[in-house]
């Protein structure tokens, strides 16, 4: 993991997120009342209902605020369970074709979502899934920086060198290069991460975002998702920017836990 903001115990409200900007985290399941039971415990979220036109599809929410969504994936339809990140847009259609013209593919969309927004779920030359969102009613996660919160969005993947240009020319990011890692950054903030693992990625995940919560104790968090069906992927370790650990619910999602150093 590298970069990411630095935290507020009682978590920041957001407004309208700038284009390129992660804005929001989805996840499309097969037992929609059992994944909501298990992040409903681990990180206190409750759950109203989303757009219809997204069908069975509800949102996460902390003290009242959008954080999540989660929906059911429909009927026979065997794919992969996994979180997926939106980038901001302010023109959804715009940028589809952009996704295009770089090499990525549009799997879904662009498409209403009633009044909260227009959407479209595209993946990158890699192979990675990923979304875009244009807000209307609708601005996506609405407070950060608190326990159940996303925190962090890393690209997990085969190598860099062509996913950097695909990402940099869709959205207009700077990057800073490390060994085997690019961050992201719009306007000098660091807005996500590409880590090449080659040989090392699993070939029966391939190419994927992880998205990291914050969580008050990771270790906590931790041993309380493996009680609710949850198994540990990569144990808790104490790294310069705090404690992480990465895990699967019981679909097999896999997510990140991020403590911040105090």
């Amino acid at each position: 993991m590298t970069e990411a903001r630095g935290s507020d115990r009682h978590g920041e409200t957001h407004g309208r997120y700038v284009p390129g900007t992660p804005c929001w985290v989805s996840l499309m399941v097969h037992g929609l009342t059992t994944t909501q039971e298990f992040y409903g415990e681990l990180f206190g979220w409750e759950f109203q209902p989303g757009p219809r036109q997204l069908g069975a599809y509800a949102r996460a929410l902390l003290d009242g605020r959008d954080v999540a969504g989660i929906g059911l994936l429909p009927a026979g339809r065997h794919l992969p369970v996994a979180w997926t990140p939106y980038l901001a847009s302010d023109d959804v259609d715009r940028d589809a074709e952009r996704v295009r013209l770089c090499g990525g593919t549009v799997g879904v969309g662009p498409l209403d979502a009633g009044d909260a927004g227009r959407l479209a779920i595209c993946s990158d030359p890699a192979g990675a899934v990923f979304g875009l969102w244009q807000a209307a009613a609708h601005l996506g996660t609405s407070v950060t920086d608190t326990h159940g919160t996303p925190a962090w969005n890393e690209l997990l993947t085969y190598d860099t060198e062509t996913v950097a240009k695909f990402y940099e020319t869709l959205f207009g990011y700077d990057s800073t290069p490390s060994p085997d890692t690019v961050t992201l950054r719009l306007d000098g903030h660091p807005v996500g991460a590409l880590h090449a693992l080659g040989p090392a990625l699993p070939r029966e995940r391939g190419p994927h975002w992880l998205t990291y919560f914050e969580v008050a104790d990771t270790d906590a968090a931790l041993s309380r998702a493996v009680s609710l069906g949850g198994h540990v992927v990569s144990p808790a370790e104490t790294t310069p920017l705090g404690r992480v650990a990465t895990l699967s619910d019981p679909e097999g999602a896999r997510f990140a836990l991020l403590q911040r150093p105090a």
